[in-house]
């Protein structure tokens, strides 16, 4: 994910003149701060492109007192807290900001407080798989949404990787037990402290969309089956990120028991790990994981513990707690561009050499030739490059997505909420867009409306700024009804079986059956199982 480096401290507070609480003066009606009241204090934020926007609002206290266990409700404070700059996020390697163990941070951009707009709440959750990230991405910018759609765009941040995600309820006795989904359970807290202020922030509390993107998306799927987050939002949109299955303790366990001793720390002991700094912490995580096929460093992400996590979250069917709520799964044409496109040699692929970088890339166990064969047969012209990036986005990226659907499609006919796909297959016409074509996490800016912002791939011409109006619109149509068809679309329908009903974002958007059907059934001819799960 790409950070940016903070300029301020996080959680500084400071406390106005007496003159800033002159009677009468609403932060709406052109004072120079915004000041908004939470249940710990109040905020003072600032202006943007006549937004109203506050940084760094606390909604947890200090993690660090409590690793491994549910955070506890942000301390209240006196006076008037600044937030006017992004708080630190979950301490990660290779951070491109500060970062600690206080970071349950989250910001708020909105039109207008407290003046009964009742406007739809949309909570973005960050990407980084379940490792790395936080909210205060440029790409993430809730001005434009705002703008564009009068609603309250809300970023988050939350534990993450080990703190977040390390089980120690078959090691560390009772306190432990929700160890595993902590990071999970900074989501819920962050989404009641949403509906507690809404109000206050001139939103709705009974109409909040989550939407994410990669690690963002598993992680609202996995909120779907978590007893906790039942009725704490009312819409789900994903892009490229599912959570179709979830770590058993057994395996979290071992994986537990892995990093204590690359730590150099007795087996199980909990006292140690509790004494490691993060960045020692972080550390013993890379250690193999030997739990996994691929081969690389301990997986961390949501347990099923049968407590805070009871079931799988879409495994052996959709999440029945969220039958009701209408949901949104998309995905990239050329995921794994992403991942793979930036070593050189992926692109000069001959016939000989495919077989084996497919086999090691591809996270299904499938016999490469097998593959190349079917790929060669639905798309002769291709190239071995072409089959690579292909194979490897249907077996390891897009499959998830599949089985999300099929099974909401599932739950749809027995009279659950409906469930609309998409598939983004447009592109921007550069040298960069025709190499990494719609590769993974290209659909974030299109989605905010932030083709300009830095970090942003579209590029910022006409085709960009056209394709990101036409899917922020459709965000905010589902985000305001539950359905996210408007006038400059093609209609959209839900996905419903057999006809996989799918909306191919392009230069001229579609409505398709079962787009790549083929390359479907050739994986769907062995089980799934989420990567890293096992």
């Amino acid at each position: 994910m790409r950070r940016r480096l903070l300029t301020a401290a996080a959680g500084a507070t400071g406390v106005f003149a007496a003159t800033a609480f002159m009677p009468g003066v609403h932060a709406g009606s052109g004072a120079a701060h915004p000041l908004a009241m939470t249940r710990s204090g109040q905020v003072r934020g600032f202006r943007d492109r006549g937004m109203q926007v506050f940084r760094g609002i606390p909604y947890g206290a200090d993690t660090g007192p409590r690793r491994f266990r549910p955070a506890l409700r942000e301390q209240p404070w006196d006076g008037v807290r600044d937030a006017l700059a992004f708080g630190a996020a979950s301490p990660q390697r290779d951070e491109g900001e500060a970062t600690s163990e206080d970071c349950l941070f989250l910001n708020v951009t909105t039109p207008a407080l407290r003046d009964g707009g009742r406007r739809p709440v949309l909570v973005y959750i960050h990407g980084g798989g379940f490792n790395n990230g936080s909210g205060s991405d440029p790409l993430y910018d809730g001005v434009n949404l705002c703008t564009r759609g009068d609603v309250v765009v809300v970023t988050v941040n939350h534990r993450l990787n080990a703190l977040g995600y390390l089980y120690l309820g078959n090691l560390g006795g009772p306190a432990y037990t929700d160890s595993g989904n902590v990071g999970q359970l900074d989501l819920v807290q962050a989404l009641h402290w949403v509906r507690e202020h809404a109000t206050e922030f001139g939103g709705d509390p009974g109409n909040v969309t989550v939407f994410g993107q990669s690690g963002g998306g598993a992680k609202i799927a996995t909120l779907m089956a978590m007893p906790a987050a039942r009725g704490l939002f009312h819409r789900a949109w994903t892009m490229s990120g599912q959570q179709v299955t979830a770590a058993g303790p057994r395996a979290a366990t071992q994986r537990a028991a892995l990093l204590i001793e690359a730590a150099g720390l007795p087996a199980g002991d909990i006292d140690g790990l509790l004494r490691l700094s993060p960045a020692r912490l972080l550390d013993a995580a890379r250690v193999r994981d030997s739990s996994r096929v691929e081969d690389s460093s301990l997986y961390f992400g949501p347990v099923m513990d049968s407590g805070s996590l009871p079931v799988h979250p879409f495994w052996p069917e959709a999440p029945s707690q969220s039958a009701t709520i209408p949901m949104v799964i998309g995905n990239t044409r050329d995921e794994t561009r992403a991942f793979l496109g930036n070593d050189p040699d992926n692109f000069t692929l001959d016939w000989e050499r495919l077989p084996q970088r497919l086999e090691k890339q591809q996270f299904v166990d499938i016999r490469p030739q097998a593959v190349i064969d079917e790929y060669r047969r639905l798309y002769p012209d291709y190239t071995p490059s072409e089959v690579f990036f292909a194979a490897t986005t249907a077996g390891r990226s897009w499959r998830g997505a599949v089985e999300e659907a099929e099974a909401r499609a599932r739950q749809a006919a027995d009279g659950g909420a409906p469930t609309w796909a998409y598939q983004l297959d447009w592109h921007p016409d550069t040298d960069d867009g025709r190499r990494f074509r719609a590769f993974h996490t290209l659909d974030i800016p299109l989605v905010f409306d932030n083709t300009a912002q830095p970090g942003s791939r579209t590029g910022d011409g006409a085709p960009a700024r056209a394709m990101a109006a036409r899917m922020s619109a459709a965000l905010l149509a589902f985000a305001r009804s539950g359905d996210p068809n408007h006038a400059e679309l093609p209609h959209w329908a839900p996905y419903t079986l057999p006809g996989r009903q799918t909306l191919v974002f392009d230069a001229r958007s579609r409505l398709q059956d079962d787009p790549r059907g083929g390359e479907r059934r050739l994986y769907q001819r062995v089980p799934f199982v989420q990567r890293g799960t096992m």
